[in-house]
C-alpha cells in the first residue's frame, strides 16, 4: 500500500511540473460588469458565473476558444505597482474576444482573486 502511495505522489509531482512547464506568459487586465454582449454564443451569467475572461487573437483561435477553461496565476507587476500579486491560481471561462491589443481580459471578480485591482494590469502565466 505504501508503495502505491509513493507512485501516486511521484505521478502527481510529475504532472504538476508538466502543467507549470506548459504555462504561457501573458498580460492581463480586467473589465467591470456588466459584460454584454459577449462574442461567444450562449454566454449567460447563469451558465458562466463571474469568473470569466475575454482573450486576444492568439488565444481566440477563430472562436474555438469559447467555453475553454484557463488556469491563470499572477506573476509580477506590469506597470511598477508594488506587490500586485496574490497567491493562488484561478480558473476562468473564455466568453469573449478582446478587441484591443491584449492577451487576457479578466472579469473584475477574477482579477481581484489573483491581483490587487489598483494594479490595473499584471503579468500572468496561463494554461
Amino acid at each position: 500500500m505504501e508503495e502505491k502511495l509513493q507512485v501516486w505522489v511521484m505521478l502527481a509531482m510529475a504532472l504538476s511540473l508538466l502543467s507549470a512547464a506548459s504555462a504561457k506568459p501573458g498580460l492581463a487586465d480586467y473589465h467591470s460588469l456588466p459584460y454584454y454582449p459577449a462574442a461567444c454564443a450562449g454566454f449567460d451569467f447563469s451558465n458562466s458565473g463571474s469568473m470569466i475572461t475575454g482573450v486576444g487573437a492568439e488565444l481566440w483561435d477563430n472562436g474555438r476558444a469559447c467555453g475553454r477553461m484557463l488556469r491563470v496565476r499572477c506573476t509580477r507587476s506590469a506597470n511598477g505597482f508594488p506587490k500586485p500579486c496574490k497567491d493562488g491560481v484561478i480558473t476562468v471561462k473564455v466568453v469573449d474576444y478582446c478587441q484591443q491589443p491584449c492577451d487576457i481580459n479578466l472579469s473584475e471578480d477574477a482579477f481581484s482573486c489573483i491581483a490587487n485591482i489598483d494594479a490595473g494590469k499584471v503579468w500572468v502565466d496561463y494554461s
